[in-house]
């Protein structure tokens, strides 16, 4: 696999991080052999430090630095949450509204991972905002419903918690499609079973972020999600232009 570069200069690169890929080795997926950081040092020939991440199931931009002090200073944006993030997500549901989730989120601590972090940490403050784009009504009965209903949201996290899209769109019963951990298992089945859809329904489309060396303002971007993109076009979705999709993060 060779892995799009969405930009690149002598300070970072970033890239389209494929769905079930993996960021970097983990303690959790002993059995995976390939991660994006080593195959992106493979690829460019030199090496290649990690500045944030994505889910494994989660499509989208990911960013990394060429250097440690460069690694240091993007490391300082993403904790002081001065990175914009563009996502968009097929949840379960018609959302009427635009809206912000405002809801703490408990840190989840792996079992073999985190085994040594405090059990006891505080729920921190978690936003994300939301914008409702299509909806969508399929002839089918799912669970105790006659039709099954779905809408694109784009999805702005203003802060960064683990798995957060995710738990904030199930905290508002809307979970995002295909998630098993905090989605809706008969909905799932359905998108397997009657149009071969696998993983998750979430990708990040864009990233601003101020360059780390000459501190201009940087918008990496990426093409639409081909898996829901597809999915959508068996929905009727016609896949309308950048401007139609709106891609300038909620910041503007």
């Amino acid at each position: 696999m060779t892995l799009k570069i969405l930009y690149q200069d002598e300070y970072i690169v970033a890239i389209h991080k494929p769905a079930g890929l993996l960021v970097h080795r983990s303690m959790i997926d002993r059995h995976e052999t390939q991660f994006a950081m080593q195959m992106l040092r493979d690829q460019i020939g030199q090496h290649v430090f990690p500045v944030h991440r994505l889910d494994r199931p989660t499509s989208g931009v990911l960013i990394f630095a060429l250097s440690a002090d460069v690694a240091r200073l993007l490391g300082e944006q993403f904790a002081g949450h001065d990175i914009a993030k563009t996502y968009f997500a097929i949840v379960r549901g018609h959302v009427k509204e635009p809206g912000t989730i405002d809801y703490a989120l408990k840190e989840k601590l792996d079992k073999i991972a985190d085994k040594r972090a405090n059990q006891d940490k505080a729920p921190q403050d978690a936003q994300t905002e939301y914008l409702p784009l299509q909806h969508f009504e399929l002839p089918f009965s799912v669970s105790r419903y006659p039709s099954a209903r779905y809408t694109l949201v784009r999805l702005h996290p203003k802060t960064g918690r683990k798995h957060q899209l995710r738990r904030h769109m199930c905290h508002i019963n809307h979970p995002i499609l295909g998630d098993t951990t905090h989605g809706d298992g008969k909905h799932n089945k359905f998108a397997r079973d009657q149009f071969a859809f696998n993983g998750l329904a979430l990708t990040c489309q864009q990233m601003s972020i101020y360059h780390p060396v000459s501190n201009e303002k940087l918008i990496i971007m990426n093409d639409f999600d081909q898996r829901m993109s597809t999915l959508m076009s068996q929905w009727g979705w016609q896949f309308p232009s950048t401007d139609g999709l709106d891609l300038v993060s909620v910041n503007g």
